[in-house]
């Protein structure tokens, strides 16, 4: 799962995809890790998954997801969700809107 998450965000659709397999998962799916679940989620957010499980055969995906470790580590953090902004760490589903609201402060804009 880590892995076609990092492949998903290399193609521009890290947060979509990660929201299209949290609603398998915490949405009700029996077996949502069986059949093609996973793939009807990735097309849904206009990925194609066989692409990614080729790219991920093929890629350097460990790398980056310790790299991630250790930027997590580095921030003070251990566990998800943890975002950082500027060095400034929001941790856990509840900081999600204060997140956002650096975000806007920021002129960062929504998608």
């Amino acid at each position: 799962m880590t892995k076609l998450g990092v492949e998903a965000q290399r193609r521009d659709k890290g947060v979509a995809f990660a929201a299209a397999v949290s609603a398998l998962i915490f949405g009700g799916t029996e077996n949502w890790h069986e059949g093609d679940h996973l793939k009807q989620a990735a097309l849904s957010v206009g990925l194609d998954f066989d692409a990614m499980v080729t790219a991920i055969e093929a890629g350097n995906h460990s790398d980056e997801i310790e790299r991630n470790h250790q930027g997590l580590e580095s921030a003070g953090h251990w566990g998800v969700p943890t975002m950082v902004v500027r060095g400034e760490p929001f941790f856990g589903q509840d900081r999600i809107e204060t997140l956002r609201w650096r975000l806007d402060q920021l002129g960062v804009e929504r998608c």
